[in-house]
């Protein structure tokens, strides 16, 4: 079954299994999630819901969002995800997804922004060698050649090349829940996550599960 929801990530952490093996994982704040707007196949060609995450205040709002949320009567929410779930036909306007829609030992795909590192050169980048250091050289960290200079006189696409570094839509597979916190709607997920301390991330069972 394909379930889905939207989390906020708090920060790493270690646990300790039965086996007494240390367990580095990241804790997120998974929900609860409150379903704003579902579409139907007779309607919209397809079964699925758009789901909020975060109240905010309605002077943050835009008069657009603001209508829509009015319209669906469940308050005003920072992030709108649209899923496609097996159960969105049984769903309705105002349902919560909870962290409990997991269980311990799932597997989990985590989709997040990663971490913005600013201009960065080839080698932080794109993890490419640098120039000898001594003997007069006059190239150390360069981008190297550019490409022969009549054929085909041109940069050719796709070199590495200097640039922004992070800030893409990254998502990590085949991670693991840990511990489930249902009360508090906390879960605890084997391995590192994208994004920093408060990013928004998308949690979904694994495509690949093992």
């Amino acid at each position: 079954m394909k379930k889905a929801i939207l989390g906020k990530k708090l920060g790493m952490t270690q646990l300790f299994g039965e086996d007494g093996v240390l367990i580095p994982v990241t804790v997120i704040e998974a929900g609860p999630c409150r379903v704003i707007q579902k579409k139907t196949a007779d309607n919209d060609g397809y079964d699925a819901v758009q789901v909020g995450f975060l109240e905010k205040k309605e002077k943050h709002t835009t008069k657009p969002l603001q209508g829509h949320f009015k319209k669906a009567g469940t308050g005003y929410m920072k992030y709108l995800k649209e899923f496609k779930l097996d159960d969105a036909a049984q769903m309705n306007v105002g349902d919560e997804i909870k962290a409990d829609v997991f269980a311990e030992g799932d597997s989990v795909d985590v989709t997040g922004i990663s971490k913005g590192k600013g201009y960065a050169g080839t080698i932080k980048r794109w993890g490419t060698h640098r120039g000898p250091m001594t003997h007069g050289s006059g190239y150390h960290r360069g981008p190297g050649s550019m490409g022969a200079c009549s054929t085909p006189s041109r940069v050719m696409k796709g070199k590495k090349l200097a640039g922004h570094l992070g800030v893409e839509k990254v998502t990590v597979q085949n991670l693991s829940v840990v511990k489930i916190d249902a009360e508090n709607n906390i879960l605890a997920i084997r391995g590192a996550v994208p994004g920093p301390k408060g990013g928004l991330v998308v949690i979904k069972n694994s495509v690949k599960a093992r």
